[in-house]
This record gives structure tokens, sequence and C-alpha cells, in this order.
């Protein structure tokens, strides 16, 4: 696979990430919970491509499906804390929670990772270098998720809790779109 195509399939895989933590920085982050996310990314679209490389579409069809769905759900249930919060005037933190619970986070992670899964499947048939590839897709995402999590943060700093309320609606199309996608 030439250099370019490769970063293309990784920016590619990397856009859900992006704009799902582009949503969770508006409500606010830490630069700690930055870099557990980012990493936490990273590693799951390493991991996701070896494991549908070497899993097969057994596992993918079974496991895939459920954890996008339940991501999904999460997604819009964040959506809706968020902008039940910006209306109320209230705290936006709430859906922060999920970035410092291990298991929010991870599911998280496995929802925005499972077209990596997909894309492990693929790979298996053709020749490849997959530690490399997979590398790649992973830093590259690991990036798109930093990315998103920062411009959300200085947008939400500098629009307030109409910010809030977009980054709300924002989660909630992206979970809805997940679901029927």
């Amino acid at each position: 696979m030439e250099l370019y195509t490769l970063l293309a399939l990784a920016v590619a895989l990397g856009t859900d990430a992006f704009s799902m933590c582009l949503g969770l920085g508006i409500a606010g982050v830490t630069g700690r919970q930055i870099l557990v996310v980012s990493v936490t990314v990273l590693v799951f679209h390493i991991v996701m491509p070896l494991l549908g490389w070497y899993a097969g579409d057994f596992i993918g069809a079974l496991a895939g499906r459920a954890a996008s769905i339940a991501g999904a759900l999460l997604l819009v249930y964040l959506g809706i804390k968020m902008i039940r919060s910006s209306l109320k005037g209230g705290d936006a933190l709430d859906p922060k929670v999920v970035l410092v619970n291990t298991w929010g986070l991870f599911l998280l992670a496995a929802s925005v990772s499972m077209d990596a899964l997909s894309v492990g499947f693929s790979l298996g048939t053709r020749q490849v270098n997959l530690p490399l590839t997979a590398g790649v897709i992973g830093a590259v995402a690991g990036l798109m998720t930093a990315g998103g999590l920062l411009l959300g943060r200085f947008v939400g700093a500098r629009v307030g809790e109409r910010a809030v309320l977009g980054g709300g609606i924002l989660l909630i199309g992206i979970g809805i779109h997940m679901v029927l996608s």
C-alpha cells in the first residue's frame, strides 16, 4: 500500500474520533483527559485492525455491531445531558464523567474504532505490512482525537453555553448516524 493511500485510509478512519471528540471537548476537558482519551483511541485504532486481521468475520459481525450501537447510544446520552445542562444554564461537566470512567472511555474508543476492525478484515486479503499500517492508523487517529478535543475546548471556551448546546446536538447526530449506518 502506498503511503498516500495509507494516510488517506488513516484519516478516514480517524474522522469518527475527531468529530466525537470535538463535541466532548466543547463541554470542557483537562489536558490530562485529552492525553488519556487520545492515547486510548490510538491504542484501539492499532489493536482493532490487528484483531480484524486475525479474528475473522464472525467475531467482527457479533462484537462490532453491538459495540458500535452501545457507543452510539452513549453519545446520544451524553448529547442529551449537554443540551439539558445548556438549557438549564447549569454546569456542563456531567458528560465529562465518561472521560474518567474506564468503561465509558473504552466504550467510546471501541465505538469509534469499529471501522478499523472492518479494515483489518480487508487488509488480510492484501499484501501489506500490517504492523506499519496499524501503527499509522493508530497514530493518525490519536492525533485527530487530540485535535478534536483541543478544538472543542477552544470553541467551548470562546462561545460558552451555545457551544455546549451545539456540542450536545453534534454528539446526538453522530450517535444517530452510527446506529443507522
